[in-house]
């Protein structure tokens, strides 16, 4: 087992200090498995103080009993590593916190409070020959509840009452989903009865806790199977309701699946990047694979509500529209980051882009582009072939992705928005002699609107008289004008998309 000479040092000068000191939790769990842990825990008989009287450069904030140690390691993730005393917890009236903690002289006891069995053992050095006889100690696992078995055969189990144990933490009950698709592993039929019966719990955790582990869940290797199973085990209307809604939900002719079995195919094949796409702006990278795999997983949340009609000629009009919204409410209620919420939003909205090679246009990809932003296209497109990938249907042709990549990549440097005008507000009030006002920004999204259309005329002087020409309707009508150039093309666009999918 390959343990960190900065946990080893912590072991040993507990051990030399004449506590007892040992890793516990999921760092065994993974040492066991093989797998490189991401971090350490250590458990000690030593109360805090005496944990700081042992290493001097430490920190306790906290009724908890943990202290951070600083290793002065440079690996990020064992710079600090926390020691906490043996502790029982109190009753969890919240479903969340112990209402108090009591400290321990007794390991066992300290096991015992914690969630599942691959996660209740504890490993310690034992000296061979004395800590000081320069000989490797000897590696000692502490199992009371038959981990090691459940590990080697695949199960998450509580330890010891199930009940009691997702009553103490409702939160425990996702995080059983979270391991179960991390690892490939099973959730034990008693453990499985327990979450149903106990789901509702989940309600009292905050819902910033619930958002974290359903990122791992969506993150893992198998995220697609961690929807399902959350749904299996009762604990998806109580997380995103509005999924539950597309359960048996039939589609049309180019579905073979329900709403939500296709939200979760989706979400299967939801991969990032889309390594040829070569975009001059990568802005929106950071968080994408996150950003597609959400998207992917709720796209088509709307359908249920905008469904009209039964069988292969069911329509679901406006879903895209309905769909930013939806998921709008739904990753605020779950406090994700505003950045995160807006571009999940924006994919959902556009999902439903042409790119049928005779079809899109130079214009309509500069205006997706304007809509959409350059820094989402490689984004758009994943989700994009995700939602083909998931819906069972005829896989879109290599070919048209490729076409339209390449339509992108030679329209990227054509103006699609107002700040790669050579015109801007301050020379319109000089070339018309106006005072700042609303009329300015009404002649420039007019003017945008025709330069998408045709980049030939993004010429200041072709510009500044066309803005001659403008000056001279009305503010009211200048807002029409620009909202028709831009919501007419559109339209078209539409027809293409609902006539190809059949969502008119």
């Amino acid at each position: 087992m390959n343990i960190p000479q900065e946990v080893k040092n912590i072991i040993v000068k507990l051990q030399e200090a004449g506590f007892e000191a040992y890793a516990v939790g999921g760092c065994v769990r993974d040492l066991l498995l093989g797998q490189k842990p991401k971090d350490w825990d250590i458990a000690t008989n030593a109360l805090p103080e005496q944990i700081q009287q042992v290493f001097s450069d430490s920190f306790y904030e906290n009724e908890f009993g943990t202290v951070g140690v600083k290793t002065g390691s440079e690996n990020e993730s064992l710079k600090i590593v926390e020691v906490t005393t043996y502790r029982v917890d109190a009753k969890y009236t919240d479903k969340r916190h112990p209402d108090s903690v009591s400290f321990t002289r007794n390991l066992q006891e300290d096991l015992a409070r914690r969630d599942f069995t691959i996660n209740a053992m504890a490993l310690r050095l034992v000296p061979s020959g004395g800590t000081r006889s320069g000989q490797a100690p000897k590696i000692e696992i502490v199992d009371l509840f038959n981990g090691q078995e459940d590990l080697k055969n695949g199960l998450i189990r509580a330890a010891g009452e199930p009940d009691k144990r997702f009553n103490e933490d409702a939160l425990r009950m996702l995080r059983a989903v979270r391991l179960s698709v991390e690892h490939s592993f099973t959730i034990h039929s008693d453990t499985a009865e327990a979450i149903r019966k106990n789901a509702g719990w989940l309600q009292a955790v905050s819902k910033e806790r619930v958002r974290d582990e359903l990122v791992k869940i969506i993150m893992s290797p198998r995220p697609d199977e961690g929807i399902v199973l959350m749904h299996d085990l009762d604990l998806l209307q109580y997380v995103i309701p509005e999924l539950v809604k597309g359960v048996g939900v039939a589609q049309n002719r180019h579905h073979i699946y329900s709403v939500f079995e296709h939200g979760v195919l989706s979400l299967k094949f939801a991969v990032y990047p889309v390594k040829s796409f070569k975009l001059k702006s990568d802005g929106a990278s950071k968080n994408s694979n996150l950003v597609v795999r959400l998207a992917a997983l709720l796209h088509d949340i709307a359908k249920p509500q905008a469904k009209r009609g039964e069988g292969p000629d069911a329509t679901f009009y406006n879903h895209d529209i309905m769909g930013a919204r939806a998921a709008v409410r739904i990753l605020e209620r779950l406090r994700f980051s505003n950045d995160i919420i807006e571009r999940v939003a924006n994919l959902v909205r556009h999902h439903m882009f042409v790119y049928d090679v005779g079809v899109v246009t130079e214009a309509g990809v500069r205006r997706l582009l304007a809509r959409v932003g350059p820094a989402n296209m490689a984004d758009l497109l994943a989700l994009r072939i995700a939602d083909r990938l998931g819906s069972g249907v005829p896989k879109a042709q290599p070919y048209r992705l490729r076409h339209f990549q390449y339509m992108v990549e030679r329209v990227q440097h054509d103006p699609i928005s107002v700040k790669m005008l050579p015109i801007n507000g301050h020379d319109i009030m000089e070339i018309l002699k106006i005072e700042p006002g609303p009329k300015i920004g009404a002649i420039l999204d007019v003017i945008l609107a025709e330069v998408i259309e045709d980049p030939t005329k993004n010429e200041k002087e072709v510009l500044a008289e066309r803005a001659k020409e403008l000056n001279e309707v009305d503010l009211a009508q200048l807002r029409q004008l620009a909202k028709v150039r831009i919501e007419e093309e559109k339209e078209e666009e539409d027809k293409v998309i609902k006539g190809k999918y059949w969502v008119k």
